[in-house]
């Protein structure tokens, strides 16, 4: 007997719901590897990733801005607020810190920013109407 798994109905996620969840799983993976590791890495960058590609997958129509525009955001937000509660306002330190975390997901910012303003661009392009041979 193998059961299947009906389809997502509807048209999917509004744009707040796509940044709920990208700022949902991406500080709570940011959190958990910069407590565990005292440094972002490979764990966020896949989470990055995931929560872009998902963005870009079930939400609506329309959503594809805010599913690329909102990871960096999140990161920088959570970097900064982490290392500002851990460093203080030591500015040397609090500024190595953020940038040693941001030049470690880089790789993995860019390429889901590649990914995702490429989707964005395509859907915008696809969307525009044909301009009329003279």
């Amino acid at each position: 007997m193998t059961r299947t798994v009906p389809p997502i109905s509807g048209p999917g996620l509004k744009k707040q719901g796509v940044v709920v969840l990208q700022i949902f799983f991406i500080s709570l993976f940011t959190f958990a590897e910069l407590t565990l590791r005292s440094g972002t890495g490979i764990l966020t960058g896949l989470v990055i990733v995931v929560t872009t590609f998902g963005g870009i997958r079930f939400g609506r129509p329309g959503t594809r801005y805010v599913s690329v525009v909102t990871p960096p955001l999140v990161l920088g937000a959570v970097i900064s607020i982490y290392f500002l509660a851990t460093d203080g306002l030591s500015i040397s330190r609090l500024g190595i810190d953020i940038l040693a975390s941001l030049a470690s997901v880089g790789p993995w910012l860019l390429a889901a920013a590649v990914y995702g303003w490429f989707m964005f661009l395509n859907e915008k392009a696809k969307a525009r109407k044909p301009k009329p041979r003279s």
